[in-house]
This record gives C-alpha cells, structure tokens and sequence, in this order.
C-alpha cells in the first residue's frame, strides 16, 4: 500500500462517526485487531477478506506478516488503533495481557466497542467488563472454540457473552468470522465458562487417548492398530453426552449404582495393567477415587465431582 493510501485509510479512521457508523450498514464498518499472534492475524484477516478497513497493531513489531499488503493498517501505539475503529477486537495470551494493553489506551476506547476474545476465567472477564463500564466502552467477552485455519469460513465456531443490545448490533460485522456464533446471555462471564468446561473436557479426552496410547504401546499395539478401535469408542460420546446432560439437568443420577461399581471395577484393572508398565494412574485414581465417592454417599457423578460434603 502507497504512504498516500495509508494516509488516506488512517484519515478515514481518525475522523469515524461511531453513532453513525453503528447504526449505518455494517458489511464495511472499520475494525482494529489488538494483538496479531496466529489467531489475531486470523481474525485481521478475515475482516480484509471480507471488505472492513482493517487496523492492526501489537506490542512487538512485525507481526503482521501480509496484512499490511492486503490492506490493513498498521498503528504506532495501541491508543492510535483504538481510536481508528468503532470495534476494537483484542485476542492476546491472556487477561494480563488485556489490562496491560487497557491501561495505555487512555480514553481512546469511550464510547466504542471492545469485544475481548482473549481466553481466560470467567471471572477475569467479569472484572474486563466492570472495567469497561467504568470507563464508558461497550463490551462483549468472546471464546473462539476452533482453530485457526478455521476463522473466516464455515466450520468457525465463536461463543459470545455481553449485553444483548451490543450483541445485536455487530453480530453482522462479526458474522464475517465465519461459522456459528453463539451469544450466550448477558453475563459476561458466561462465554468463558463455557470455554473453560468445553476445555476440560477435551483435554482431559485428548489425556485419555495419550495414556490409551502409552498402554497399547506398552501391551505391542501400534498406535495405528489402536486408532480405528478408538474412533469407535468415540462415536458413542454424543449419545453419552445427552444422557447425561438431560439426567443431571433434571436432578437424577445418570448411573445407577450397579454401573459405577462395574466402572470401578473396570477402571481397577487399566490401573494394574498401566503400573505394571511403569505408566502414571493419577488420572485414573481421582476417577477411581469420584465413582467411589458417588457409591459412597449416594450422589450423582457429577455431584461428587466436588470436595466438598453437602452438594
């Protein structure tokens, strides 16, 4: 882009109309990206794709790989980016981060909208939005729930928590992230609470099939031999997971006591096997250690998940 194109997109942005630009078709609304690691380019990028004058910038320089080239923006400071746009989107490391990068812009973020899709506790995104309020910025807490090679196109999938109004008037600029995006409520917290839970459980699964892994290898079966095997376990999950969903959500035990006890038993011999072989249990013996708890007094799966004695 020539210095004249540069200044002309920069002049653009520095004298934006927010009331107007939010309530004027939003298919080419301008938009900042705070942060530019491989998900926050991906984000700038999708924005490019899709026709928005694009502002970029992030604490070292460099990063911006071919955006600058595509059209974006590149701001001196992070003051300079919040005030080119009426959205600013900040996607860094974590909530750290954020406020590090809050605590510079000044009052260059009043009066517009910060949608933070920084992953974080849902606390942490309580406390962003109580310091948005404070400071006259609309705020929407986001999670991002698929890669990035994803971003931009159909299978991206954004979780949102915030305020209806805002939801509702850049869901069709944020649209242009691609896929499904969800608003969650109004509790600011609540999409990072979903990132947090989701997060469990695929983690905890991808560590169940890295240890399914380490014992089949151990036993002389390849990882390959394993993995069929696997797929077929894991399709199962779905009707698994709404069992249990619509058990608990209505108060009952998903298991009965008969199960927990052959799960228990069943559990019993994977930790034989895996000490046999010099493999870590820990996983297994706090598993081990929740059904007998559920056994033991009576409560659901899930219930028993907790320390604590009056749940």
């Amino acid at each position: 882009m020539s210095k004249s194109s540069v200044a002309a997109v920069t002049d653009l942005h520095a004298t934006t109309d927010i009331a107007a630009v939010q309530t004027a078709a939003t298919d080419r609304v301008p938009v900042t990206i705070l942060g530019l690691g491989p998900m926050g380019r991906a984000l700038a990028g999708a924005f490019l794709a899709a026709g928005h004058p694009t502002t970029v910038w992030n604490r070292s320089p460099g990063k911006e790989g071919d955006l600058i080239s595509r059209g974006a923006v590149r701001a001196a400071t992070a003051a300079d980016a919040a005030a080119a746009s009426p959205l600013v989107i900040v996607c860094v490391l974590d909530y750290d981060a954020v406020h590090a990068i809050l605590g510079t812009v000044g009052d260059a973020l009043r009066g517009r909208t910060l949608v933070n899709l920084t992953a974080d506790s849902p606390a942490r995104a309580r406390e962003t939005a109580d310091w948005a309020a404070e400071h006259g910025v609309d705020y929407l807490d986001g999670s991002i729930m698929t890669p990035t090679t994803t971003i931009g196109g159909p299978s991206a999938s954004v979780l949102y928590s915030g305020p209806t109004e805002t939801y509702t008037r850049w869901a069709p600029t944020l649209a242009h992230l691609g896929g499904a995006a969800n608003h969650l409520g109004t509790d600011p917290g609540r999409a990072a609470a979903h990132d947090i839970a989701l997060l469990d459980f695929f983690w905890t699964s991808m560590h169940g099939l890295v240890h399914a892994l380490a014992l089949a290898r151990a036993e002389g079966i390849t990882a390959a031999e394993l993995a069929p095997h696997a797929k077929g376990i894991s399709a199962i999950l779905p009707d698994i997971i709404d069992h249990y969903a619509a058990q608990i959500t209505a108060g009952e035990n998903p298991e009965e006591d008969a199960i927990l006890a052959s799960a228990t038993t069943s559990i019993s011999h994977i930790i034989h096997t895996a000490r046999a072989h010099g493999l870590d249990t820990s996983a297994l013996d706090t598993t081990t250690a929740h059904f007998r708890r559920a056994l033991d007094t009576g409560r659901d799966v899930v219930a028993a998940m907790s320390n604590s004695t009056t749940d």
